[in-house]
């Protein structure tokens, strides 16, 4: 029995705090009430009313009949018992005080009184649950601040499919409340619950440990850190980047650079964000030409590869960081003049061109950077390396900026002209079709939200109805802006396979919410300090109706435009 006991116990000291935890609690209680234990029945619901779960209430009612069923005696610890003898002995005393000098014949008649005279039994009884209650009490407050949070956890267990955003938002926000709460241990076994569940997930881990640092236990922080990285996440650059920073901010230099070793050799070959990282470390720590040789290292390795995409963004950043790192101007010239001979002429190289002479001292190199843009715009679409249209604008537009700043006026008319002649005519297109696009999809989104009951209308009014809004569109279109119908529905995201995360954790959470994908695909998104003069916007979906709904719409559309309301910018988050 004794045994058996202690088998309880080592389990609740894992789980017994769970908000889940009651089938293990009830348990104990049988295996108790079989042994006829009453003594420590009573103790294991004194220790479930001090924690918040799913079935307090029915705890608490479940203690007062128990209480009521057995003696007071059976239910009271040794310390209890104690006190309560105490405290009857004294108030007997100080009856006795009170009573002396005053003579009973018939004293030694007299049947000594029991212990616990001072108080009824039911007095004591009641005594014995209030105390009890005002422990429910103080765990029932703080189950009303979590109980919200737990009920939405819907999948508490790991699972290979992914969570809803709805229930990483949850546990996001479960774990501010707790953490604002101030009980660390409280702290702890959240997380722990919230990486069984999220296990899959980067962003957890590394909250987890930045947590565990910021409460000043180094040693659950890397005991997390090591399950992240050795197990259960292992295969994902973005946290042994982390785990680089980490313990480079913690005078871990050897492990920092173990952790970058292990995602140059196996996790991810060519990643341009572990390599641009590990030669800043290189060059915070004095190593510069350390730093210098892991830029040559990638590119000569990615040199080998037919067609590497990352070549050119990989020369680019090299330059940019010649230039900031040791303000070797010629040095830098080099590896971009390098880079138009080796590297696929595209767009992250020429900018990086453009933007590394506004820095440099004159003369600048106008008619040379200007022969390269017109080499790049004028190359044909047909063959296989060759730049979309918006990129050939955009980069047209950058150079423009440029000679803005640096040109002449020849130089300036000369870019205009070549400019006006080969984007001007087709944006003017592209901006009709654009107008087209969004008037369409505003009216089909009209004819979604619109109701369906007055639809037995006759064919008569369906086609003057259909006649008077083409006649409107055509009439008036461009003077009365389109707007958007209010939104019927919802629409969540899903998380990406690569875990992208919202949330920024210290000076951690911009670096791991975009990882690179280790592959031969364009990162021109990692070359930041180019940004483009004028970003895309990504048109919202288009909805679609079935046309016997769209042509009974069309008749319910009044003739009218609505009113002009703000459009949000629906940026390409994902």
């Amino acid at each position: 029995m004794v045994l058996s006991g202690r088998l309880f116990e080592r389990g609740l000291a894992y789980v017994g705090t769970d908000y889940l935890s009651y089938p293990l609690w009830d348990k104990y209680i049988e295996y108790e009430e079989v042994h006829a234990e009453w003594g420590r029945v009573a103790m294991i619901y004194t220790r479930i009313l001090e924690i918040p779960n799913r079935k307090l209430d029915d705890y608490f009612n479940r203690f007062k009949a128990f209480a009521a069923s057995r003696p007071l005696s059976e239910l009271r610890t040794v310390e209890e018992a104690a006190a309560a003898a105490a405290a009857a002995r004294t108030l007997l005393e100080d009856g006795g005080q009170a009573d002396e000098g005053e003579v009973h014949p018939d004293a030694a008649e007299l049947p000594s009184k029991p212990v616990s005279s001072g108080l009824g039994e039911a007095e004591e009884l009641e005594k014995y649950i209030a105390v009890r209650e005002e422990i429910y009490k103080k765990a029932k407050e703080f189950d009303s601040k979590i109980s919200d949070f737990e009920n939405a956890i819907r999948r508490p267990y790991f699972h290979v499919r992914p969570l809803n955003v709805a229930e990483l938002e949850n546990w996001h926000n479960y774990l501010d409340m707790i953490e604002r709460e101030d009980d660390f241990n409280k702290v702890v076994k959240l997380y722990e619950r919230c990486i069984i569940a999220c296990a899959n997930y980067t962003e957890y881990w590394i909250r987890y440990v930045l947590c565990m640092e910021a409460c000043g236990n180094m040693d659950l922080a890397n005991n997390a850190l090591a399950r992240a990285t050795q197990v259960f996440v292992k295969r994902q650059p973005e946290i042994h980047l982390f785990a680089a920073r980490f313990k480079e901010q913690n005078g871990d230099i050897p492990g920092a650079r173990a952790a970058y070793r292990v995602v140059h050799a196996e996790i991810a070959p060519g990643l341009l964000e572990a390599i641009t990282k590990h030669a800043n470390m290189e060059h915070r720590l004095g190593n510069l030409e350390d730093a210098f040789s892991l830029y040559e290292q990638a590119i000569a390795i990615e040199k080998g590869k037919e067609h590497s995409q990352v070549l050119p963004v990989l020369y680019a950043q090299y330059a940019r960081f010649i230039y900031l790192a040791s303000k070797n101007v010629e040095k830098a010239r080099e590896v971009l003049v390098e880079a138009l001979e080796n590297a696929q002429f595209s767009k992250p190289l020429l900018e990086a061109l453009i933007h590394l002479e506004t820095f440099l001292p004159p003369p600048k190199r106008i008619d040379y950077i200007d022969s390269l843009v017109d080499n790049f715009i004028l190359t044909s679409s047909d063959s296989v390396n060759a730049a979309s249209a918006c990129e050939r604008e955009e980069l047209s537009c950058i150079f423009l900026e440029f000679l803005g700043v640096v040109g002449d006026a020849q130089s300036i008319k000369k870019a205009a002209d070549r400019h006006a002649k080969f984007f001007l005519p087709h944006s003017s297109k592209s901006e009709l079709k654009k107008r087209h696009a969004e008037d369409y999809l505003s009216s089909d989104r009209e004819k979604i939200v619109k109701p369906y009951s007055d639809a037995t209308l006759s064919a008569q009014s369906l086609m003057g109805a259909y006649a008077s809004a083409q006649n409107q569109w055509t009439a008036g279109y461009g003077l009365q802006p389109q707007a958007w119908p209010p939104a019927t529905q919802v629409q969540t995201q899903q998380w990406t396979p690569g875990y992208n995360q919202q949330a920024a954790y210290g000076g951690y959470g911009g670096s791991y919410t975009s990882p690179q994908v280790p592959t031969s695909v364009a990162q021109g998104a990692a070359y930041g300090a180019y940004p483009p003069t004028y970003p895309a916007q990504a048109f919202p979906q288009q909805s679609y109706v079935q046309p016997a709904a769209a042509a009974a719409a069309a008749a319910l559309t009044p003739a009218q435009q609505p009113a002009s309301v703000p459009q949000p910018y629906y940026g390409s988050y994902y």
